[in-house]
């Protein structure tokens, strides 16, 4: 049997590595092309309207449309379960950081529990803990601990409204635990239970959420994910006052949906320390 010359093995090897790149080529563009269209579906812009949300027209079909190649519907669907992948493990991962910082972080402030408890209870009547009713993931309701920092019975007159600055319903030190957001570690609590995440939307209160519904569209689109201790609305953004203010609080709420990963939650837990350090937009 004869021998295969040397330029023919150089032309196979040639042909073999043009084979593999024009499939890798292929199977990218379909993988672009399927998270382009993904992404010119639903759009968030903070510059944007209340609105918020823009839902991308639907084009007619076309009545001739390209067969797709079997390579690149692999390639598509091999990268689909690469990224599908990735999210589980972010998502995974995620939920691990959380119980590991709520433990340390719940180790390391024990003694802020304990002097913020002593100095509740003497210089107001009433528990330590107050325990509020809020809105989770995808609508789920659940208890969100936090420090006392109002009167017993604060609402028993006004009802559900929202903090003021110079509240007079205020405990002697419920400001000061506030400012500094003291009164939010007990959360540690509710992260532990899986109720809460360390970044997310904050939980809103049963009877604000029913009331945004009806006046933003899209506002139970933030109810996607679990709420959580802070988020790139709080560290961006101040406290509620107007309805405008939920409308643009909302829009961070969806980007931070639309594009959370590693790299935004460590943007957001160094702006937290900034903002925690600073009193920066506290009530």
């Amino acid at each position: 049997m004869s021998r295969i010359p040397k330029k023919v093995k150089s032309l196979l090897a040639v042909f073999a590595i043009m084979t593999v790149l024009a499939a890798f080529v292929s199977t990218a563009w379909a993988t672009f092309s399927a998270i382009t269209s993904v992404e010119k579906s639903y759009r968030y812009d903070l510059n944007e309207g209340p609105d918020v949300v823009k839902i991308g027209t639907e084009r007619a079909p076309r009545a001739r449309a390209p067969e797709p190649t079997t390579l690149a519907l692999f390639g598509s669907g091999l990268m689909g379960m690469i990224i599908s992948f990735v999210r589980r493990t972010y998502a995974r991962a995620k939920r691990i950081f959380d119980i590991l910082a709520s433990i340390v972080g719940i180790m390391a402030l024990s003694p802020v529990f304990l002097l913020t408890a002593l100095l509740i209870k003497l210089t107001s009547k009433g528990p330590v803990f107050y325990f509020q009713v809020r809105v989770g993931k995808m609508g789920r309701l659940f208890n969100m601990y936090k420090f006392r920092t109002m009167k017993v019975n604060a609402e028993k007159e006004t009802g559900p409204v929202w903090a003021a600055a110079n509240d007079n319903r205020l405990t002697p030190i419920g400001n000061f635990l506030r400012k500094t957001h003291i009164d939010e570690i007990p959360q540690f609590i509710n992260i532990l239970k899986g109720e809460m995440s360390l970044i997310g939307p904050r939980p809103e209160r049963p009877v604000f959420v029913e009331r945004f519904k009806e006046e933003i569209k899209g506002y139970e689109r933030r109810l996607a994910v679990k709420p959580g201790i802070t988020g790139l609305a709080q560290v961006w953004h101040r406290y509620d006052e107007t309805i405008a203010d939920v409308k643009k609080k909302l829009r961070y709420d969806l980007l931070y949906i639309e594009k959370m990963c590693f790299w935004a939650d460590i943007n957001i837990m160094l702006r937290t320390f900034r903002v925690v350090a600073t009193g920066e937009g506290a009530r």
